[in-house]
C-alpha cells in the first residue's frame, strides 16, 4: 500500500519549550494508524501540524503522494473530528450536517445523500430532526464524526473521538470506525485508552513528552516490549503463580502432571499495551 501520510523530523516548539522532537513515521492508505499517549504527550499538537491548522517549526509534512498541509487538494481529502466538539448546540442533527456540508461544497442531491450516509454511518438516522442541545455527550461525539466523514475525505483524523462518552456511545463510535476502514478511509486515531488501540489499530506508535518511543502492531509491541504472560492456578488447595513467554507450553506440563486433577482453577494474564507503555517510558499511561 502507498504512503498517505509521510512525518519526516517534524518538531515544534512554542517560546522555548519544545513539544514535538524530531518525529518521523508513515501512515499506509487504508489503515487504522494509532497515536498512543497520555494527556500533553504531544498527539493533539501533531494532529493539527498533519491538518495544516498549526506549521512545523522543523521538518516536513508529505500527504497523498506530493502534497503539502496547507494546499487545497491535501484540506478536501482530510476529515478532522477534534477533540473539541465543532457542533452547534440550537440546530438539529441534520441541520448541523447540512450547514457543515454547504462548508465544504456540497449541495443539492450530493449534500442530501451525504447527510443521509454520514447519519447512518453513526447511528443517528432516528436523532436526524432533534436539536443537539437535547443530545447526550456520546451523542454529540458520533455527530462530530459525522461531520467529519460528509465529504468522504481520504484520511480520516479522530483526536480521542471516545473522551467523556459512556459505554454504549463509546462501542458504536468504534463499530462506526471499523466500517469507515472496510469502506476504505485511512484513519489516524489518538487517544490514551488502551482497550480501544487493541481493538481498532492495524499499527500504533507510542508518543510521550512529544517523542516517538516506539512503533508496531500491538502484536509486535506486545511481542518485543511486554512482559511474559502471568499463570496463576490453585492446587492442593495453594495458589500458585508463575510467568511464561510459552503459556500453552506450561499449561500442557500442569495438565501432564503427576495429579492435574488435584487442579482446581487456572487462569492466564496476557501482556498488555500498559505493561508496554511502561517498560518504554517507566510511568504509567494514567500519569502522563
Amino acid at each position: 500500500m502507498p504512503d498517505i501520510l509521510i512525518l519526516d523530523q517534524i518538531s515544534k516548539q512554542f517560546d522555548q519549550t519544545s513539544v514535538i522532537n524530531h518525529l518521523s513515521f508513515e501512515v499506509e492508505e487504508g489503515e487504522i494508524f494509532g497515536l498512543l499517549g497520555p494527556n500533553g504527550a504531544g498527539k493533539t499538537t501533531l494532529v493539527n501540524i498533519i491538518t495544516g491548522l498549526l506549521d512545523a517549526s522543523a521538518g516536513a509534512v508529505t500527504l497523498f503522494g506530493n502534497y503539502a498541509p496547507g494546499d487545497a487538494y491535501a484540506r478536501a481529502n482530510i476529515g478532522l473530528a477534534s477533540q473539541s466538539l465543532a457542533l452547534y448546540e440550537d440546530l438539529t442533527a441534520i441541520e448541523n450536517l447540512q450547514f457543515f456540508g454547504r462548508m465544504q461544497g456540497l449541495t443539492g442531491g450530493n449534500l442530501d445523500a451525504a447527510v443521509k450516509q454520514a447519519l447512518a454511518g453513526v447511528g443517528l438516522t432516528d436523532k436526524a430532526d432533534q436539536r443537539v442541545k437535547h443530545f447526550s455527550g456520546g451523542m454529540k461525539r458520533r455527530l462530530n464524526l459525522a461531520v467529519a466523514i460528509l465529504h468522504q475525505p481520504k484520511l480520516l483524523i479522530l483526536d480521542e473521538p471516545t473522551v467523556g462518552v459512556d459505554p454504549q456511545s463509546r462501542n458504536a463510535i468504534m463499530e462506526s470506525i471499523l466500517h469507515l476502514r472496510d469502506q476504505g478511509h485511512t484513519i489516524i486515531y489518538t487517544t490514551h485508552y488502551m482497550e480501544e488501540v487493541e481493538k481498532l489499530c492495524d499499527r500504533v506508535a507510542i508518543m510521550d513528552k512529544g517523542q516517538l518511543i516506539a512503533l508496531d502492531s500491538v502484536n509486535g509491541l506486545l511481542q518485543a516490549h511486554g512482559d511474559n504472560y502471568h499463570i496463576r492456578y490453585s492446587q492442593d488447595n495453594q495458589i500458585h503463580n508463575t510467568e511464561t513467554d510459552n503459556p500453552l507450553a506450561t499449561i500442557r506440563e500442569l495438565l501432564e502432571s503427576e495429579q492435574p486433577a488435584d487442579i482446581s482453577s487456572l487462569s492466564v494474564q496476557s501482556p498488555t499495551l500498559e505493561q508496554v507503555f511502561l517498560n518504554l517510558t517507566g510511568h504509567q499511561l494514567r500519569d502522563g
